[in-house]
């Protein structure tokens, strides 16, 4: 890894009078780790205690961490932290810097010795092809990431896992299309919330709920989109579009099972199939992490027809509120 210096940067992209993202959870803090020069970052979602959690992965070319334990049949029901990053598989070591700051505040799973072990599922996507390739975010990053969670409204756009994100890349990266951090929240009968954070690095379009595409591939001379599923019916994949993912977390104030949360992550990717096209190739590692805080009663088909709702709305989001970066085009400059 390069070792040189470089500009780092924690900053609003976009900000709400009233908090319609992830934050808006009682007890749910976001902190984020930026590097615009290397064009990769992380997120940390940092969970109050006693948060069940869930997991669905359904896209081809996952990196995780920690996910078995989410899922039925097994000892732990409670999360910690869930981290978002940049980097690749390399990506995944900034969750050893959130365990690192767990621990030092002494939150995590209680053992028979007394130590308490920090639970963080994590899940990266690609974005070593923007920016600097040996630059990816480390153990420190995710500490800072971590420290630095608060329950404001979360950023959206370049921040975060976010930063490095491009979308609608099956010619390459010379015709994408800026990814980026999107958050959306719905607020229900009974003070029932159901919230989404994704980072959108999908290999396909990002679409509205028409059907129209508002983030992909773009033509020869890098104006309009030319529609990722019509250019699939003549056109090879290119070597380098292998590498993707669209990751994030729904999360809800309802009191569920863990039986119950890993529905809720299933029944999110049905919004991530309404605004990705085409979602779940082998070319992405589609991860969605699900949390359920307890602080209300909820209905978990309730809790799961809005996740997927909400995941949609980030999504479009994110691609929305990102900015040019490095040569790849904001979605506004089609």
């Amino acid at each position: 890894m390069s070792c040189h210096s470089r500009q780092t940067d924690i900053f609003m992209v976009s900000t709400m009078t009233k908090n319609e993202t992830l934050t808006a959870i009682d007890g749910i803090r976001v902190g984020h780790y930026s590097d615009l020069t290397a064009a990769t970052g992380c997120t940390v979602i940092l969970c109050p205690e006693d948060t069940v959690g869930g997991v669905d992965q359904r896209g081809g070319a996952p990196g995780t961490r920690e996910t078995d334990l989410l899922r039925p049949m097994h000892l732990v029901d409670h999360v910690n932290a869930i981290l978002l990053t940049g980097g690749s598989a390399f990506g995944l070591d900034a969750a050893s810097g959130v365990v690192r700051y767990l621990r030092e505040e002494e939150i995590g799973f209680p053992t028979g010795s007394g130590v308490r072990v920090p639970i963080v599922p994590a899940a990266v996507l690609y974005d070593l092809e923007i920016g600097a390739s040996d630059i990816y975010p480390s153990q420190q990053n995710g500490y800072t990431a971590a420290k630095s969670a608060t329950d404001e409204p979360i950023a959206t756009g370049n921040v975060g896992a976010g930063v490095g994100c491009t979308v609608g890349k099956l010619s390459g990266m010379g015709n994408a299309t800026k990814g980026g951090l999107g958050s959306a929240t719905v607020t229900l009968s009974g003070g029932l919330i159901v919230s989404a954070l994704f980072a959108v690095n999908c290999v396909g379009d990002v679409v509205a709920s028409d059907g129209k595409i508002i983030a992909g591939m773009r033509g020869a001379k890098g104006d309009g989109f030319v529609g990722t599923l019509k250019a699939m019916q003549s056109q090879l994949p290119s070597p380098s579009v292998v590498n993707n993912t669209v990751i994030g977390v729904v999360a809800t104030n309802a009191r569920l099972s863990k039986n119950e949360t890993n529905k809720v992550a299933q029944m999110a990717h049905d919004g991530l199939a309404r605004a990705v096209r085409p979602a779940h190739t082998m070319y992405d590692g589609d991860t969605i992490f699900a949390l359920a805080t307890g602080q209300v009663k909820g209905d978990v088909n309730t809790v799961g027809a809005f996740s997927a709702e909400v995941t949609a709305q980030a999504i479009r989001q994110a691609v929305l509120n990102a900015s040019s970066l490095l040569d790849v085009k904001a979605a506004h400059l089609a």
